[in-house]
């Protein structure tokens, strides 16, 4: 299983197409999501692992809101397909991290700047856990 990684299109008019196709798709799904009522968003939210706010949060923020998270680990060397495999919860809780970065431009610019590597740790969220995967074996990409 290969883990997809969304590449920004490099022309202007692919960007802000794409970028409308996104915000389209988050907002009518934080209107779905906006519509239930209490109970079922509360169960919902539980069935996801998460808080009310939490999903509510992550809907506002799109799709392809984690799509840095693979992006950096395949720049550190690490399998995102191995780390879901044999710790799903724990990939699960660095995607919900994620989604709710605030440094997600820093982290975009140093992914195109292939300087990811060494400077995520500085404002990752995830750095820790990211670090931790780097120094055992059956992560490494080969």
């Amino acid at each position: 299983m290969q883990a997809l990684v969304h590449k920004e299109p490099r022309t202007l008019a692919s960007r802000i197409m794409r970028w409308c196709s996104d915000a389209w798709e988050a907002a009518t799904e934080t209107d779905m999501i906006g519509r239930l009522d209490d109970q079922t968003l509360q169960e919902l939210a539980r069935d996801c692992a998460v808080t009310p706010d939490q999903l509510l949060q992550l809907t506002r923020s799109g799709p392809h809101a984690a799509d840095e998270m693979a992006a950096l680990m395949l720049a550190i060397n690490v399998d995102p397909a191995e780390v879901a495999r044999l710790y799903p919860v724990q990939y699960r809780d660095m995607q919900i991290n994620c989604s709710m970065c605030g440094s997600k431009d820093r982290c975009r610019r140093d992914l195109d700047t292939q300087v990811l590597g060494r400077e995520y740790v500085h404002y990752c969220g995830n750095a820790d856990h990211l670090k931790t995967l780097q120094r055992d074996e059956p992560f490494l990409m080969t």
